[in-house]
């Protein structure tokens, strides 16, 4: 059905990749509040004829998904707004803010749903088994494996996190249902009634898909480490120009799906021409537009490539340091010699999660480096590894 809507009412000839990803998002919206009102009037009337508070539960479930869904519509459709002078970075965070709603929504259905299960737990009622409310219970569970397939599927093609949320809850919705099914039957064959208890665990079960969801939105409002992989495609592009020797001091930041900017310095050699070089930081920047799609900006750093004293010394400075941490790394060196002393000067970089503090560390370097070499001073900045998983 996806598919036939996609090529129905999608048309990419022409078209900015923001403007097809909003077209996307919009569709699977809306088909999402259709499918998910018409489970929510099916499983209402087979709740109400079977008096089971579990199917009830689950067409509540339903229906707060159809607001989900709503949600999620609008998000697209304010996160596809141009940049204006407010907002220079544009708006795609109000997907993630739409994302992280849509959770909300389903863990106060959960807690709510869970209060109406403990008072059938308490004060059981009769339960009367039908072939309607077994077929409607089959079609939901299909009805929502394919919600879950396409909402995964596409939340993949376009980067949503909204959609991935839509499909996690999709799939727990099946789930779910299924274990309404299985206690509508096992009422039927030992004439014992469950139905409070497989209320309460539809309950548990929305609790937990909001829950994740939830945690999967509030990751990049916080500015998360980008992917491994993203990261991989950065320093592939960047280094794959013979020009640059290194690359360091990388951060990307996310401003909301196909908004994304990246800043690294490139180190190139001290005595290569400085227009030439200008020339190709600058063709690096369009690369990285064209194939991540994303704003870069670039700083170079200068490095002494031919003096065999500095690199020396800089291997052998990395070497005291590494066997003191293993995880610690440095770039920007430099050697001032002088008449009474050398001055090394350089940046360590540490990781994510890094506990000791930064004087502890820049004392322990120095007086490393003064054991070593008594004539040898350090001047030290400490970074921090932004743009890497730890």
């Amino acid at each position: 059905m996806v598919t036939l809507l996609t090529k129905l009412f999608i048309k990419k000839e022409g078209k900015e990749e923001q403007q097809v990803r909003k077209a996307y998002g919009t569709l699977c919206s809306i088909l999402g509040i259709f499918l998910n009102v018409c489970l929510f009037a099916g499983k209402y009337v087979a709740g109400f004829v079977s008096g089971s508070i579990a199917i009830m539960a689950d067409a509540f479930n339903n229906l707060s998904d159809a607001g989900s869904s709503f949600i999620t519509l609008i998000g697209f459709v304010f996160a596809g707004k141009k940049p204006d002078s407010d907002h220079p970075f544009g708006h795609g965070r109000i997907e993630y803010l739409s994302g992280l709603g849509v959770a909300f929504l389903i863990m106060l259905m959960g807690v709510e749903l869970g209060k109406s299960s403990v008072k059938k737990i308490r004060h059981p009622e009769v339960v009367e088994l039908s072939a309607l409310s077994i077929a409607i219970l089959l079609v939901s569970i299909l009805v929502k494996l394919y919600m879950a397939y396409y909402n995964r599927s596409i939340g993949k093609k376009i980067a949503s996190e909204a959609m991935k949320a839509t499909a996690t809850d999709s799939l727990s919705d099946a789930v779910s249902t299924t274990v309404v099914l299985l206690a509508m039957l096992f009422l039927h064959f030992t004439n014992i009634n469950i139905d409070g208890y497989c209320g309460l665990l539809v309950a548990i079960l929305i609790l937990l898909a909001g829950f994740n969801a939830a945690k999967d939105t509030i990751s990049p409002l916080l500015g998360q480490a980008p992917e491994p992989e993203f990261v991989e495609q950065i320093e592939q592009i960047v280094t794959a120009h013979e020009e640059v020797v290194g690359i360091h001091d990388l951060i990307v930041h996310d401003y909301g799906p196909g908004r994304v900017m990246i800043s690294l310095h490139a180190e190139v050699p001290g005595d290569g021409d400085i227009f030439v070089l200008h020339d190709v930081i600058d063709l690096i920047e369009r690369e990285l537009e064209q194939k991540l799609h994303c704003d870069a900006t670039i700083h170079m750093d200068p490095i002494d490539m031919n003096n065999e004293a500095v690199s020396q010394k800089k291997a052998e400075v990395v070497a005291l340091i590494n066997a003191m941490e293993e995880d610690l790394t440095i770039h920007d060196f430099r050697m001032v010699v002088g008449n009474t002393h050398t001055n090394l000067i350089f940046d360590v970089v540490v990781p994510a999660g890094y506990k000791k503090s930064e004087e502890k560390l820049v004392e322990q370097i120095e007086q490393l480096v003064q054991e070593k070499w008594p004539e040898c001073f350090t001047v030290i900045k400490v970074d921090h590894a932004y743009g890497t998983h730890k």
